[in-house]
């Protein structure tokens, strides 16, 4: 598929069916949406624009990049304390990704 994607030789059949999908509304520009599930999906993450913005950090207000993440998901399937378990997983992994090679 992904070679395919690479082609630019997707159809929509090779795109339906999934589970889960990443949406990348950020390289539109979008700072946030909420993606909507096709079913059968179960969950769907959007990833947004990457901004500096203002943060307070020990104290001191500093500028750091930002990028909103949305989660949806099917609460018949995925309990909501699991799928926001798995969205501050994906929010630490993308704060510190060597945790993603030394599985801290």
């Amino acid at each position: 598929l992904s070679e395919k994607a690479r082609k630019g030789k997707i159809i929509i059949d090779d795109l339906q069916g999934g589970t889960f999908t990443i949406s990348n509304g950020g390289i539109y520009g979008s700072m946030l949406s909420t993606p909507i599930l096709n079913p059968p999906q179960t969950g769907v993450l959007g990833m947004h624009n990457i901004v500096e913005r203002p943060v307070a950090k020990e104290g001191n207000i500093v500028i750091r990049p930002i990028m909103y993440l949305a989660l949806s998901y099917d609460h018949r399937i995925v309990d909501g304390k699991e799928a926001v378990s798995f969205l501050r997983t994906v929010k630490e992994c993308l704060e510190e990704p060597r945790r993603l090679f030394l599985d801290l």
